[in-house]
């Protein structure tokens, strides 16, 4: 066993990996108000775009759970520090890219490398901090976590409208750069025990066929219209197949390529169920409150930015205080706390109505970043407090894929649910409107100041705008009592919750 390593710098340590992590989660979502501007520089329709996004997303989901085994192989620091800068490097590329072609394969390529970095930073933050103050780092790298996917849509946009798209990857290079190179110095003299494990090439094969097959089935499933479509039905059937192989392959070969045995940890199993249903949660929200400020309510994309933004605030605020105190409380109680905030919060939105004003709005925001701050440095230091210091690389690259994957189930149902409810309360609601109705003709020759034309369309539109309202009522209505319910799940987990004191380095 190697003893404990710690950088010559800690603060600087903690810069170039943090850094890092901003640059990979804010790409997650930097480009999405930038896909209309994308579209028309190279030539291409929105639907295409699209894939922008997709062809990152799905190789991401693949590459996340690999994460156990490419450390094992080539050991942490070696596999960020190539991660990082490989990550810089397609950042460039996909910013010089001259077709859409050329910037989906650079995209696919750029999520692959992403992968990882996540949960090694997670791991080597573990790993470099003693044991009293891990909480600290982990309460560091959930305000990244929280903050980042804030910034990437409204920087987004300010850098859309007032340089050119490109910059929005081109801003990572030197961030790249200098974050791998830091982490390279100061972690020079880390020992980490390699191992050159046989590769299950029937573990990789299915879940690349499996993940990339569903990733596609969920960002491609509301466009098609589901299983209308014999590419989604094809699409998903191939997908349920190979995982099902996976899972059984998997549990059943002596060295898998991830390890889904990490779940027969009590606290892993449960922290990391409740992390993936509260972060889909979450994102459901991240995701609906955007497109209802435009939809519904008139916002530009910009003004939607500064209405959300508010969410951030307080996790900012509470992040050291989080991390040096958490510990002294039952971890448990700290995630309710949260949970119990986030689904108050969900129920306060299933109230609004389509003239809210801007306060309210950033307001129910503002308390939501409570529940947020108390959430991811607990229900992590839960997760991860009965692996062994050599399985939390593989934990936390498993948790972060199941969450990854909870985050694009929740963007899939979330607008399903949103759409298809809105056309039934559009029926019920238009159901009065008949020519034989004298109250609904009154009022159509009213609104078209005498021509019916005009009159029903706009009838129609208030119909529509209504039925959008209503269905998002339910929708958070739902999401409160999903939040409420995972009280009960966070309290199966069992004490201690204590960061184990272990190797650093992580003997592997």
């Amino acid at each position: 066993m190697a003893e404990a390593f710690r950088p010559p710098n800690l603060a600087l340590s903690t810069i170039g990996l943090s850094l890092a992590t901003f640059m990979q989660v804010l790409d997650t979502t930097i480009a999405n108000v930038s896909l209309p501007t994308i579209a028309g520089n190279l030539g291409v329709s929105s639907d295409q775009s699209t894939w922008v996004i997709t062809s990152f997303a799905v190789s991401m989901a693949i590459s996340l759970p690999l994460t156990g085994f490419l450390t094992r192989r080539f050991g942490e620091v070696k596999l960020f520090v190539w991660s990082t800068l490989l990550f810089a490097l397609t950042s460039f590329l996909c910013g010089i890219s001259q077709s859409m072609g050329m910037l989906i394969m650079f995209r696919a390529i750029q999520g692959a490398v992403a992968g990882p970095m996540y949960p090694i930073t997670q791991s080597m933050l573990i790993g470099i901090y003693p044991p009293e103050k891990r909480g600290m780092a982990l309460a560091l790298l959930a305000m990244v976590t929280v903050v980042a996917p804030i910034a990437g849509p409204i920087l987004g946009g300010l850098i859309t409208d007032n340089y050119s798209w490109p910059w929005i990857f081109f801003i990572n290079v030197p961030i790249g750069i200098f974050a791998s190179m830091v982490v390279a110095n100061q972690m020079k003299a880390r020992i980490e025990q390699l191992q050159r494990p046989k590769i299950d090439y029937v573990g990789l094969v299915t879940l690349i066929i499996g993940v990339g097959a569903l990733q596609i089935v969920l960002d491609k499933g509301n466009d098609e219209d589901w299983f209308n479509s014999n590419f989604i039905i094809v699409t998903s059937i191939i997908s349920a197949i190979a995982l099902i192989v996976f899972v059984i392959w998997e549990m059943t070969d002596k060295d898998p390529i991830v390890d889904l045995r990490l779940f027969r940890h009590r606290n892993f199993r449960y922290g990391t169920m409740a992390l993936v249903l509260a972060y889909a949660a979450f994102f459901a929200i991240g995701l609906l409150v955007p497109q209802w400020l435009q939809r519904n309510l008139g916002y530009t994309a910009t003004w939607a930015g500064y209405a959300t933004a508010p969410l951030g605030i307080i996790p900012v605020l509470l992040t050291v205080v989080v991390g040096k105190y958490a510990t002294r409380f039952d971890l448990r109680l700290l995630a309710s706390g949260a949970f119990l905030v986030m689904g108050s919060t969900c129920f306060m939105r299933s109230d609004f109505y389509l003239d809210v004003d801007f306060y309210h709005v950033a307001m129910v925001q503002l308390v939501q970043g409570l529940g947020v701050a108390l959430f991811f440095m607990p229900v992590l230091t839960i997760l991860l407090s009965d692996l062994k210091q050599s399985e939390i690389a593989s934990g936390s690259g498993l948790a972060t894929f199941l969450r990854t994957l909870g985050g694009s189930f929740a963007a899939s149902l979330t607008t399903f649910l949103w759409d298809r409810r809105a056309i039934v309360h559009h029926e019920q609601l238009a159901e009065g409107i008949t020519p034989y109705s004298p109250t609904a003709q009154t009022a159509i020759s009213q609104l078209g100041h005498g021509d019916a034309t005009t009159g029903s369309s706009m009838i129609n539109n208030m119909i529509t705008q209504q039925g959008y309202q209503i269905s998002f009522n339910e929708v958070f209505h739902l999401l409160g009592w999903i939040f409420f319910s995972l009280i009960v799940v966070i309290w199966l987990a069992r004490p201690p919750f204590a960061a184990k004191a272990g190797p650093a380095a992580g003997g592997h």
